[in-house]
């Protein structure tokens, strides 16, 4: 047999209101506040906490916990609130600084980058973390290779020589028409 809590709902927004309500949610993209505000929806049409956080896919301490934020503060009391997590090892203009480094002085290593970071800051990040916020600077890493180290050293030869035989000329003709080579589908 199923236990059902009765739980006394304020009602801070008529259901054309929370409609709208979750209509604008949806526009600014706060995932969350929707989620929250459709379960404070599904109360509103009668469900218990336990049937609304199932439609929403939450356990039942956490629907408590929504239901006395939503009396207690309406949409704002729904709205997510965040720490702000923990502050960055190196400020903004000092992190600008290190890009612009490695910018000037490429190619660097991983482990020169590291190096460099340590010893200008003091500073050490984890390898997967600092390829991360290189990455996310627009910064991708990548071995420089001017030449294909397979390709054999007369390869410009190879390829003229392969070029002239496959477009049928020979040596009498001397025009210096260009030729464009393409892929096509």
């Amino acid at each position: 047999m199923e236990r059902s809590r009765r739980f006394e709902l304020v009602e801070h927004l008529s259901n054309p209101e929370l409609d709208e309500a979750i209509e604008e949610a949806q526009k600014a993209d706060e995932t969350r506040l929707v989620r929250r505000l459709c379960f404070v929806k599904g109360l509103h049409e009668g469900k218990t906490q336990q049937q609304a956080g199932d439609a929403v896919g939450v356990s039942q301490p956490t629907s408590s916990r929504w239901a006395r934020a939503w009396n207690d503060g309406g949409v704002d009391g729904l709205r997510p609130r965040f720490g702000g997590g923990r502050p960055p090892k190196l400020s903004p203009a000092q992190w600008d600084d290190i890009c612009t480094i490695l910018e000037d002085g490429q190619p660097w290593t991983p482990q020169e980058i590291h190096a460099l970071i340590e010893d200008r800051y003091g500073v050490t990040y984890h390898p997967t973390h600092l390829a991360r916020k290189l990455r996310a600077s627009g910064m991708h890493y990548a071995k420089p290779r001017p030449m294909d180290p397979r390709s054999p050293d007369d390869a410009e030869e190879i390829l003229a020589e392969r070029l002239d035989q496959a477009l049928g000329e020979d040596e009498a003709t001397d025009e210096e028409d260009p030729v464009v080579l393409g892929f096509f589908r």
